[in-house]
């Protein structure tokens, strides 16, 4: 109890000055990648600071890992350098015993990154994306073009030209119906259609049928059948990053209902709960790390903090990327680099210097 305690104190500080460099550095890198954009709408110092305050919970979320890495990284190493753990070694204190803390911390630590995401990083992120979005003139567009929506179960296609969200009118409307088997019932073509509170009104439609094999036509009378929600239309105008994981999981069934594209978001969802996990991984490749340095201490540990973090974040763009584009299944683009980097840690401690 007495070293964990000893162990833990050694290793705060040098997690919290971590924490605040790599905070710094990613908000620095954010608003200088803006800094032209802001200068061209004459965008004041106050709002700046704002955009980078609600930054703040996201590069904290981002830094998190990498400060976990060199804060364990260098504490080791710096026992070492003193020759303190070459004395806890001699008393029969085994390897695992001693990195029970900072296991802890990891676990800790993951199960924080998750809520802290979900809770503060999400609401702040979207605070800061909209802010910066109405300082910088990029509101998002109500109008939109190309929709095909599927809907009850397949059987309803809708193919819409343009969405008029602000107004819910969709223009150049096709609706086309079949059955369990994929066959023709009929199809409508109407100018437009407008939301009436819980359905669609058409305008001047007319429907198509096979009737005794003659494709037939005919003006379609009023109905009220037709209602999927506005909301089905625009479902990629929400950004799953900026919604909570309950409502992103019904976000990602509702794109699959409704026949939109969901992979992208359903990769990201598994990432939320993969990156989370990082802080434990993070650790057990620092344990096995931070003593195979005996000199040049801080230097070493921080060129191995942001060497690791580099690969880790270099392989996972490239399962994330593979899994968005179809070559493997989400689960696996998000989780591939966590279990590999766990491997790795587990084959590094194995040949940890005690």
């Amino acid at each position: 109890m007495i070293l964990d305690k000893y162990l833990v104190k050694q290793f705060f500080p040098v997690f919290i000055v971590a924490s605040c460099m790599f905070i710094l550095l990613l908000c620095m890198v954010d608003l200088f990648t803006n800094l032209s954009r802001y200068l061209n709408f004459e965008v004041s110092a106050a709002n700046v600071f704002r955009v980078t305050v609600y930054f703040i919970p996201k590069a904290f979320s981002y830094a998190l890992p990498i400060a976990l890495l060199f804060a364990v990284a260098y504490t080791l190493g710096d026992l070492f350098a003193r020759n303190e753990l070459t004395s806890i070694f001699a008393a029969g204190i085994p390897f695992w015993r001693f990195s029970r803390s900072f296991i802890i911390i990891g676990l800790i630590a993951s199960m924080f990154a998750f809520f802290f995401d979900d809770r503060i990083v999400i609401p702040t992120l979207k605070m800061k994306n909209d802010l910066s979005r109405v300082l910088l003139r990029q509101e998002r567009s109500e109008f939109q073009a190309d929709i095909v929506v599927k809907a009850r179960g397949g059987n309803l296609i809708y193919a819409v030209d343009f969405f008029d969200g602000e107004f819910q009118i969709l223009n150049g409307l096709s609706i086309i119906e079949q059955d369990d088997e994929g066959r023709l019932v009929s199809m409508i073509r109407a100018q437009r259609a407008h939301w009436r509170e819980y359905y669609w009104e058409l305008v001047n439609a007319i429907v198509y049928r096979w009737e005794d094999g003659v494709l037939r036509f005919l003006p379609m009378e009023m109905t009220d059948i037709y209602r999927e929600e506005p909301e089905t239309f625009r479902r990629n105008l929400v950004n799953i990053e900026e919604l909570h994981f309950h409502d992103a999981r019904l976000l990602i069934e509702d794109l699959r209902i409704a026949g939109l594209p969901f992979m992208s978001a359903l990769v990201d969802y598994h990432h939320r709960f993969s990156f989370s996990t990082v802080s434990l991984v993070v650790i057990m490749l620092s344990i096995s790390m931070g003593g195979r340095f005996r000199k040049n201490i801080i230097l070493m540990s921080l060129i191995s903090s942001i060497g690791s973090a580099v690969v880790f974040y270099v392989i996972e763009m490239v399962t994330m990327m593979m899994a968005r584009m179809g070559y493997i299944p989400p689960i696996v683009g998000a989780w591939f680099p966590v279990f590999f980097f766990i491997i790795i840690g587990f084959l590094l401690l194995k040949t940890a210097k005690t």
